[in-house]
């Protein structure tokens, strides 16, 4: 028999040939790794649906709650104020701040799919925060602009109520807040003074007020400035008191938006409290009137006093008759009577007032006296002596300001 020859070598038929124990370990692990990946990921993934799938559930029930106007501890009554010209994205963060929208976002979307955007009208609005978006909806398009405004301008040194003074020998009656507002129709004194007695003293603007000793806690805290206020309506009884909720809280809130952060630590550094530096303030405005060049001279008199052994109280004149206006009044704002300064403020000071509390003059050290002419302008002495002299030459040239104060 032919043998064929076909060039086959031993090695061809070693077992194992181009295979290897550990290359197929390797590979079983890779692909035992790569299954357990896979399994990771699927999980990651369904449990990502999950959540999604259960947020998204979660959103709408809050969502349809939102809408109909349930739950989130609504049912109360609650009043909003729309100027004209908001915005709806505004309208909706001031429902949202009542308790009547906890989804702002899906409040204005409702309002752009019912096309209502343009519609919404200013005015007050009083409701219960469980209405549901349609009833919001159709008291903003169909119940707006109910109270008329008007522009008041409240005077920087004006208090809460009038008070009397004897100038020249004339009797002379200042306006006080409470008037003013009645007079332009914008509530009653009386309600004005209810909606007063409402307010707490919170956030850091009036935490320092003392409730106690001050006749009116809110005195010296109602920003003087020009502003627009919303009119009564003489038929509704509750109106007037509405009105005079929200100027209360327009005027805080400016005085908040006046007094920074700068203002605290300057107060910090000075070592007083913002209601001591407001109470100085409205004495300064007091004394100096619309003269704001004087203002900071007239600050370092009274922080020189304050300083100065040789002085047990301010001595400011004005000081004595606001207590004027108050039934049994104790003379605990006569800074001739008591030392150091007044429980709290006498009037509403305008910013160059409150700034002069903060800075005053540097130049006027030693400084302890001042008196005023008939034309407004300020005289400033070390020594009582000067000051005399000063008050007699004004009297001779009857150029002096004399006050009777009972």
């Amino acid at each position: 028999m032919q043998n064929n020859n076909f060039n086959i070598n031993d090695e061809d038929f070693i077992i194992g040939k181009g295979f290897s124990v550990e290359e197929t370990a390797s590979k079983e692990k890779k692909k035992s790794k790569g299954k357990k990946r896979s399994v990771l990921k699927n999980i990651i993934w369904i449990a990502s649906i999950l959540i999604v799938s259960v947020s998204l559930a979660v959103t709408i029930v809050i969502g349809l709650f939102d809408y109909v106007g349930l739950g989130f501890g609504r049912g109360e009554m609650v009043q909003i104020n729309i100027p004209e010209g908001t915005s709806t994205t505004v309208i909706a963060e001031k429902l949202e701040e009542v308790g009547a929208v906890k989804m702002p976002f899906l409040f204005k979307l409702y309002s752009k799919l019912n096309d209502y955007d343009s519609k919404y009208k200013y005015g007050l609005y009083t409701f219960n925060n469980e209405a549901g978006y349609s009833k919001i909806a159709d008291m903003l398009v169909n119940n707006g602009a109910k109270a008329d405004s008007v522009k008041v301008t409240i005077p920087e040194g004006t208090g809460i109520n009038d008070y009397t003074h004897i100038v020249d020998g004339e009797e002379k009656t200042i306006k006080g807040l409470a008037t003013i507002l009645e007079e332009n129709e914008v509530c009653t004194r009386k309600d004005f003074f209810e909606a007063l007695d409402e307010v707490k003293a919170t956030g850091d603007l009036l935490k320092n007020c003392d409730e106690d000793k001050t006749y009116y806690m809110l005195e010296g805290y109602l920003f003087p400035d020009t502003y627009e206020f919303y009119s009564y309506d003489f038929s509704d009884e509750d109106d007037s008191y509405e009105c005079a909720s929200m100027v209360i809280e327009k005027m805080i809130n400016t005085m908040e938006s006046k007094i920074t952060d700068e203002m605290y630590a300057r107060a910090d550094e000075m070592g007083y409290t913002m209601n001591e530096i407001l109470t100085m303030a409205s004495i300064i405005q007091m004394e100096s009137g619309q003269s704001t060049d004087s203002m900071k001279d007239v600050a370092a008199i009274f922080y020189n006093r304050l300083d100065s052994k040789n002085f047990s109280t301010l001595g400011s004149s004005p000081t004595c008759y606001y207590g004027n206006s108050f039934k049994h009044d104790n003379g605990r704002y006569d800074t001739y009577k008591v030392e150091g300064l007044p429980p709290g403020p006498l009037c509403s000071p305008g910013l160059d007032a409150i700034n002069a509390a903060l800075y005053p003059s540097t130049d006027k050290e030693e400084f302890y006296y001042f008196v005023t002419d008939k034309n407004g302008n300020f005289y400033f002495h070390k020594t009582l002596a000067e000051q005399n002299a000063t008050i007699a030459k004004l009297q001779r040239d009857d150029n002096w300001v004399y006050e009777t104060f009972e």
